[in-house]
């Protein structure tokens, strides 16, 4: 076989596996060739499981019952991804990039995981994530930083870092990854992937400690919408193991994304209502790129929701799911987990039950204002994120449109309030600033409308066609100056 296997999309890699014309083992054999051509240069994956994915594609091969879901929607047919390093896999090193955990390796898969390997995919590793997959760039202490394809003197962003940089790069073909204040979507837009943040209840969180929470989601990377589509099937469904979930639907989001139907009116804002601060060309670039959906025959105005004290609701609520998972870590393990995570667990400690009722009284109004903001949008639009790619040394910008930032997650308004709406959401590549670095749009769809989401995404993708440009070779760089 050809060393190119890895140019291929996924819906493509699976159709070709199904018809017999490619073998899992030799996607996983192409999948372990290009990441130790890579991994050097980016430190995207560096927890390898390689005879482990063998023995799994032996095993599909042959028939056995890891075959048991091929004529499910979502079936994998053996093709290699990488499982974010929050996330068990069952005999894998699995750190949540933190010191605490840096030589556990679980017995038992996370209930996601086991749904995936059912489904045919195959674990090629587990990509990198701050620690405990709080922070906007890719670093702990246990791997290191991970860097972004584009340029490797800049950050990939966070938390699903790695998983973005493995599809962007051809390590693997889907990335599996997990989205709290958008850890799936700002990765995707620094690497000019597709990252979706799906509905609350939509992928299961298993083993949460936070499982009536809506906050925090499972879901996909890819490099192209169709590629998310399929890896979403896989994903999809009811688990006992987790209250919220519910069925996959009749129709998969992959049928659903070959027959696409464009929204008939678009809403676009730059800066949710005035909310946040963004730099100057990224406000250019997403203005522009957003009015291209009157090419798709939408109607576009410029317009917002009431998005209310939403930062201050994130924090409230964010706060208080860090007391639930760190409180006790916190107790035992202080001197071994960063100040952000010891910051924001301490905050939701010190926060009063009256904060915490006006918090949810006001995520309840702003999920109600966003219900009636979509009886007259089929679509919200917004920039991916308000700065491009920083130093890969920074855990956050400096700045954002000359404007210091008050903590870590100041400059994640953009995606946060999208987390306490409630809405499914995905970003997607919109072109390059004057440094080359990726600019992405964040669609944001009705609660549970994944599917019309997606296919606004994938007629959107097929008019920019950047998808075209990847996967991509990493390219070393220099940071730009900040204004």
């Amino acid at each position: 076989m050809g060393d190119d296997l890895y140019r291929m999309t996924a819906v493509e890699a699976v159709t070709r596996l199904k018809k017999g014309e490619l073998t899992p083992l030799d996607l996983v054999e192409a999948s372990a060739r290009r990441i130790a051509e890579v991994e050097p240069a980016v430190n995207a994956l560096p927890t390898l499981c390689l005879d482990r994915a063998r023995i799994h594609a032996r095993r599909i091969m042959s028939g056995t019952d890891a075959c048991e879901a091929k004529d499910e929607a979502g079936w994998l047919a053996g093709l290699p991804v990488s499982i974010k390093d929050l996330t068990d896999v069952a005999g894998v090193r699995t750190t949540y990039g933190s010191p605490i955990f840096a030589d556990h390796v679980p017995t038992k898969s996370h209930p996601l995981v086991e749904r995936i390997e059912r489904k045919g995919g195959i674990v090629m590793a587990k990509s990198n994530t701050p620690e405990f997959g709080a922070g906007g760039s890719t670093f702990n202490e246990v791997f290191g930083r991970t860097r972004n394809p584009w340029n490797t003197a800049l950050t990939c962003g966070g938390s699903t870092g790695g998983g973005a940089v493995s599809v962007a790069t051809g390590e693997v073909w889907l990335a599996h990854g997990s989205d709290h204040g958008g850890s799936l979507r700002r990765p995707g837009t620094y690497c000019s992937v597709v990252g979706l943040r799906p509905s609350p209840g939509r992928v299961t969180r298993g083993t949460s400690n936070n499982l009536y929470s809506p906050q925090s989601v499972q879901g996909p990377m890819a490099r192209t919408v169709a590629d998310l589509a399929l890896f979403l099937d896989a994903m999809a469904g009811f688990c006992t193991h987790d209250p919220m979930t519910f069925d996959a639907p009749a129709v998969s989001f992959s049928a659903a994304v070959a027959r696409p139907v464009a929204p008939t009116r678009v809403a676009f804002t730059a800066d949710l209502g005035g909310r946040m601060a963004l730099d100057r060309e990224i406000r250019e670039i997403c203005t522009k790129a957003a009015r291209r959906f009157e090419e798709l025959g939408c109607i576009v105005e410029e317009t917002s929701p009431d998005f209310g004290p939403v930062d201050e609701v994130f924090m409230a609520l964010r706060s208080q799911q860090f007391v639930v998972d760190r409180e006790l870590q916190l107790q035992q393990y202080r001197d071994k987990i960063k100040p952000d995570i010891i910051w924001n667990t301490e905050l939701g400690l010190e926060q009063t039950a009256s904060r915490l009722a006006w918090a949810e009284r006001e995520r309840a109004a702003l999920f109600r204002r966003m219900s009636e903001f979509f009886q007259t949008y089929d679509l919200l639009v917004t920039p991916g994120a308000p700065t491009a790619a920083f130093d890969v040394h920074l855990r956050a910008p400096a700045t954002i449109a000359g404007k210091k930032l008050e903590n870590y997650m100041a400059g994640s308004t953009v995606n946060s309030a999208i987390t306490v709406a409630g809405s499914p959401a995905v970003a997607v590549p919109c072109g390059f600033d004057a440094y080359s670095r990726p600019v992405g749009l964040q669609l944001v769809g009705k609660p549970r409308g994944e599917a019309a989401l997606l296919q606004a995404a994938s007629l959107y993708e097929s008019l920019m066609g950047l998808h075209k440009l990847l996967p991509i070779d990493p390219k070393p760089g220099t940071v730009p100056p900040s204004f």
